[in-house]
This record gives structure tokens, sequence and C-alpha cells, in this order.
């Protein structure tokens, strides 16, 4: 058997009171840290590891399968613990003793163009001279948008593992998304945006705005991949239609796929090319299909005695109640599911 490859990172802080430092941790990231006797655990669908409790110091043992994925874990860990000690002082440090540099999995990309697909998705192509880099690794990435009329500042590692952002008329806006398409041959990318209304909706904004020649950023890719199973479900609003979308398009005609997609109605359906024996079953909002995520996870996962692997991404409050649904009510196999908050009502 081959061996997987393992990154790891191992690190101490110490806080002002680390007992409480744990629990507030626990408090900020309920989805992926649990309490333990003697710490925490971490587990995220890009690896995780643990913190424990000793003499008033965090001993910190990470490890992801990939670098990348074990930098965003890092970053992940460390912002928290300083957002945990306030104002209070804490000092972290790691034993590979990071150095301040430009965050490895940034890349700068060039807009070449954009276009309506449906009434409330746009796509956004991008060219950048390191394709191959979103080539691997997970399906999603960090869209970094920098002020109009201004050099764009770029975002550099700290040496206690988290990222030094520019600020006040250098600051960056930041949000995820989705790689839809990859096109090696041109070293372009597709990245697709739900465009709806509001007051704070930075993204769709960018998208609505894109000019061939507009200069943004790029970090990822992350977030997990394609799941490796012949047997799945895949569920989830607009907001995950393009990984949806990108893993269909990865099965193999042995793979048995459903699809349940909660869309606002008929003319926001879009062509899902698959290989696979798909179902897709649509859920339009307008026809008074919203909130039924929940209740089509619950009734699929009990009629199927054949354990399929289950994929669900939509709003943060509908996403913990199917996880704890999985992970509690019926103790679903961990490595068989994967949920995730893509957004959260106001």
């Amino acid at each position: 058997m081959m061996n997987t490859a393992v990154f790891t990172a191992s690190g101490v802080a110490i806080p002002a009171d680390a007992a409480k430092m744990l629990d507030q941790l626990c408090a900020q990231l309920p989805d992926y840290v649990v309490r333990t006797a003697d710490g925490v655990t971490i587990e995220t669908a890009i690896g995780g590891g643990a913190i424990a409790l000793a003499d008033n110091r965090l001993i910190i043992k990470l490890q992801c399968p990939t670098a990348s994925m074990l930098f965003t874990i890092r970053c992940m860990v460390a912002e928290h613990l300083f957002k945990s000690a306030e104002n209070e002082a804490l000092d972290l440090s790691w034993a590979d003793r990071p150095q301040a540099a430009l965050v490895p999995d940034f890349r700068e990309i060039t807009v070449v163009g954009a276009y309506n697909i449906t009434p409330h998705m746009r796509r956004v192509t991008v060219a950048t001279d390191d394709i191959a880099h979103f080539n691997r690794g997970g399906l999603h990435v960090r869209l970094l948008i920098p002020p109009k009329g201004r050099q764009p500042v770029w975002p550099q590692t700290m040496p206690d593992g988290r990222i030094h952002w520019p600020k006040h008329e250098d600051a960056l806006i930041v949000r995820a998304y989705t790689i839809r398409n990859m096109h090696l041959d041109r070293g372009e990318m597709d990245i697709d945006f739900v465009i709806h209304p509001g007051a704070n909706v930075p993204g769709a904004d960018w998208a609505l705005n894109a000019r061939a020649g507009d200069r943004a950023g790029l970090m990822g890719p992350g977030g997990g991949g394609v799941p490796d199973s012949k047997n799945l479900i895949l569920a989830g609003d607009e907001t995950a239609l393009p990984a949806i979308a990108r893993i269909a398009a990865a099965m193999h005609a042995d793979t048995r796929l459903r699809i349940f997609l909660e869309v606002g109605g008929k003319e926001d359906e879009q062509t899902l090319p698959t290989a696979a024996n798909c179902q897709i079953v649509w859920l339009h909002r307008d026809a008074g299909a919203a909130g039924q995520l929940e209740t089509i996870i619950r009734a699929q996962v009990a009629a199927d005695e054949s354990r399929p692997y289950v994929w669900v991404a939509c709003e943060q409050g509908e996403a913990r109640a199917i996880r704890i649904f999985l992970k509690t009510e019926i103790a679903y196999d961990k490595a068989r599911f994967s949920v995730a908050a893509y957004w959260h009502k106001q």
C-alpha cells in the first residue's frame, strides 16, 4: 500500500488563562473544535489535530495531507487563539519557526471576461501565470479584491502563524468561492458568483463590474475536494451549485449520484454534465420549496442502507442541523459525510 504523506506542525501558546482560552475556542468554532478531558480536538474537512492543556500552556499538534491545507489550519488556529486572548498577553511560537513572506498559496489573477449564465449567476473568467497550482488541492479559493484605483498590496505570513492583511486604504475584500471550470491549456479558470440584492455583497458587486484587465488575488485551493465514493448524495442551494457541478463533472460512469439543489426558480437551473448515473431534483423557492434540505437528507439516508457519501453545503443554521443529525442523532460514519455552511442569515 502506498504511504500517504502527512504534513505536521507543532507549537506552544502561553496565554493568561489557558483553560479559559480553550473554552472560548470551542465557542468560536463549535463545528470543528470539541472539548476533551485534557484539551480539545480539531476536525475539519482538510485536516485537524489537538491542543492539550499543560501547566497553563497549550501544546498544539496539527496534521494535514498537504502543505497548503496545513497552512490554512495553522492560520485558523492562530487567528482564533489571538481572538480569544483579546487584550491579554499571548505568546505563540511554532517549532518550525515560520518566517514572514508572501502567503504560500497566493497567486495574482487578471480578469479575462464576465457574463451571466442564469439571471442570478454570473461567471468571471480569470487568468494566472500558475494555473497548475489550482489544479490540485480543494475546490475552493479565497478571492482578494483590492480597492479601486490603488496598486494592490497583498497579504504576508507572520512568524506566529497568522496572516498580516493590508489595512486602511490598502484593505482587501476577501470572500470564498469555488473554481467552477479549469482551462489548463490557456491558463484560465471560471468562478461563478451568485447575484443577489443587498447592501453588503462585495463579491457580487465585483463580478458585476469586472472588466478585462482588472487585477485581483486568489488564495488556495482548499476546503475539501471531490469525494472518493461511487455512491453520493449532493445537496445545497445556489451558493453550492458551482461546487456540486464541479463534483458531478468529475464522477465516472460507475457512480450513483443523487443531486438536490434549491434555487429561486426554473430560470436558475443549470445543465450539470456528468458521466455518472445521475438523478437531479431541483427545488424552487418561488414554488414554496425553501428550507427542505434537512428533510430531504433525513429521508434519503433513512431509506438507503448502502450508506452513501453525503455532501451538503447551504445556510449556516440548516447546515448545523444536518450535521447534528448525521453526527449525533444517527452516528453516521464521519468519513462518509461533509457538511459546510456557505453563508448565514443576517
